[in-house]
């Protein structure tokens, strides 16, 4: 049984010569493969742990899922169906809950919404804003 809203990692696990093969939790078949995939205390194929709306595998290293109401999930569908969603503080448009967004206190941006209001030629770098004047220099 799974647990409601949960996220979770994906382990990629080595299959061992002598090891007896595991059964996989989304087809029911032997695990022969070199590598399984173990995610929500059980073994999988690495073709048989997709997400329930989009089929993407998410045996990628590092990959995240995420639970809830029984379906397995990526991270996108997830947040497209249970994600908050709100709207951009300069367009006033809908804002989807898996779109990326730049905030400023407590406004939220799309990125292609989100400019200087000084300037209109600004620079957006790893450090914040950046004015025409100080780059120059």
């Amino acid at each position: 049984r799974m647990v409601l809203d949960k996220e979770e990692s994906v382990s990629v696990v080595p299959l061992q010569s002598r090891e007896k093969p595991r059964g996989c939790a989304g087809c029911n078949g032997k695990i022969r493969d070199r590598f399984m995939l173990q995610a929500l205390d059980r073994f999988w194929h690495e073709d048989c742990l997709k997400c329930a709306c989009c089929d993407c595998r998410l045996g990628r290293v590092g990959s995240t899922l995420y639970t809830r109401a029984n379906l397995i999930l990526c991270r996108r569908d997830y947040l497209r169906l249970f994600g908050v969603t709100g709207n951009c503080a300069a367009c006033s448009k809908l804002i989807p809950a898996f779109e990326m967004v730049m905030r400023a206190r407590d406004n939220v941006y799309h990125l292609d919404c989100f400019a200087c209001q000084l300037c209109p030629s600004c620079v957006l770098n790893d450090y914040g804003v950046q004015h025409e004047a100080q780059s120059s220099a």
